[in-house]
């Protein structure tokens, strides 16, 4: 039972690893992007007036 579960946790441990880098630095850029889509509206509005 012990050889099994570490060979599950090697087998998928890593992936989720991996998964939680990128969901977290794919979470900044996109907080980055929300901020610029932000401003350019409001840049545009004002430039409208």
């Amino acid at each position: 039972m012990t050889n099994e579960l570490s060979t599950i946790i090697a087998n998928v441990g890593f992936p989720i690893a991996i998964s939680m880098y990128l969901l977290v630095r794919i979470e900044g850029k996109l907080q980055v992007l929300s901020d610029s889509i932000a401003e350019l509206s409001k840049t545009l509005l004002e430039f409208n007036k």
